[in-house]
């Protein structure tokens, strides 16, 4: 069976760039009709917070990513405890007492050197006795992973072949020395003992995944498909790290952006394939090709998730977005009217705002000066509300038989005194959810 996972760590919201593995696993596992896991990557203590669990749980329902089961990992200490027991008797794991000045020292020289600033393995020459006097001296030891100095290799799903020398690899920290247990030692025991199948993450953990592809045989365990997609950049190619705390999904979701314009645009984004808009998460899956990515940064560009959303909004009924057109104290009377009206003529779900803000107290009106005259006239024909469906071609009517005036001259400057603006939705639908009379 088929078995993926997405292991966010609740330290802060989902982001865009967390999204992508998040559905790129839950798509394989739809696809196979397998199992995905959500797994909390919770074992930093300070760290870590309950309300963001509940937060990346409230997200990922959002987007429609169900899963099948929860794992906490700060639930399987043990497990990782047991791990640690056995890389030890295997020789494979050794205390370290370095300070983070000494490694530092220690990089610039070898970079200096013109060498790779690898670990030089000296903590595993120490004896007892040199241990002991660390520990007496205050320092706490932390554990590396002895690495196998040989070629890592793998058919990557994304990347294709891709070796790497494990003596150019630091060998890895796996337990820092106030005993925390580090991502790169939980994600293995996990991946081992959950018979993780399938594993899609990016392109910055390559190397974390040469070193965990022997973690993971020497604790016995089968190596993962594993795959590596392409990280995002700004629209301009800038590092879109600076600018994650903008493009959480939450703030996405506030903002009225689409769920499904977020999953159609990040499940073809960075593909040999066009964009599509898709009505479910079904039909994302149905369509997702992880082959057809490719391995060249990414532009991401929030905007490009408006006109997908407006599109979306288009074709939503109004039982889809009752609760949010009430919110706004539209009346129930014109509430499914107000939807029918506006939905062609938003971008998000925020912009319903300023169209009953309109609707409700009028807008400021945009005349002409030489429309100035023929705008008063043309108001002192126009009752007071409530407004009809026909109030806009008896207006009209009256005005062009006061005034003369017809086609093009007669309705833009009444549209403009009304609305404010040169376009929207259909004058007589307008009228009818007028709350309060234009003013010139």
């Amino acid at each position: 069976m088929t078995i993926t996972r997405f292991a966010p760590s609740p330290t802060g919201h989902l982001h865009i760039g967390n999204l992508r593995a998040a559905l790129f696993n839950y798509c394989i596992a739809r696809q196979a009709g397998g199992t995905f896991i959500l797994r909390i990557d919770d074992t930093d203590p300070d760290r870590s917070e309950e309300a963001y669990v509940a937060a990346i749980k409230e997200d990922l329902t959002w987007l429609g990513l169900t899963w099948d089961r929860v794992e906490r990992q700060s639930d399987r200490l043990d497990r990782y405890a047991a791990a640690k027991a056995r890389l030890i008797e295997m020789g494979r794991l050794y205390e370290c007492f370095d300070t983070p000045d000494e490694l530092e020292l220690k990089r610039r020289k070898q970079m200096n050197m013109g060498r790779p600033p690898v670990y030089d393995r000296s903590g595993i020459d120490l004896t007892e006795d040199q241990k002991q006097a660390y520990r007496d001296a205050g320092r706490t030891g932390h554990w590396r992973f002895k690495l196998d100095h040989e070629r890592i290799e793998w058919t990557d799903g994304i990347l294709g072949e891709v070796s790497i020398d494990a003596a150019s690899v630091s060998d890895p920290v796996l337990i820092r020395g106030d005993g925390q247990v580090l991502y790169t030692l939980a994600s293995v025991v996990d991946d081992t003992e959950m018979g993780i199948t399938d594993v899609v993450r990016g392109s910055d953990h390559v190397t974390n995944t040469a070193t965990q592809i022997q973690m993971i045989r020497a604790l016995g365990g089968t190596v993962p498909n594993f795959a590596h997609h392409s990280l995002l950049t700004g629209p301009q190619g800038e590092a879109l790290s600076k600018r994650l705390g903008t493009l959480a999904l939450r703030d996405l979701r506030a903002r009225g952006i689409a769920a499904m314009a977020v999953n159609s645009l990040m499940a073809r984004l960075g593909s040999a394939d066009p964009v599509e808009l898709r009505e479910s998460i079904d039909e994302v899956v149905a369509g997702f090709d992880l082959s057809r990515f490719g391995s060249a940064p990414t532009k991401f560009d929030s905007d490009d998730l408006v006109p997908l959303t407006h599109r979306w909004l288009a074709a939503r009924p109004f039982l889809e977005v009752e609760a949010r057109v009430r919110a706004l104290g539209v009346p129930d009377d014109l509430a499914e009217v107000f939807w029918e009206v506006v939905r062609e003529n938003i971008a998000t779900l925020d912009d319903m705002a300023d169209w009953w803000r309109l609707f409700r107290d009028g807008a400021k009106p945009k005349v002409a000066e030489e429309d100035a005259d023929f705008v008063a006239t043309a108001l002192g024909l126009l009752g007071d509300p409530p407004y009809t469906s026909e109030t806009w071609a008896d207006w009209t009517a009256a005005v062009k038989a006061a005034t003369g005036r017809k086609g093009k001259s007669l309705f833009m400057p009444l549209r403009r005194a009304v609305t404010g603006m040169d376009r929207g939705p259909e004058m007589a639908d307008v009228m009818r959810l007028m709350q309060v009379k234009p003013r010139a």
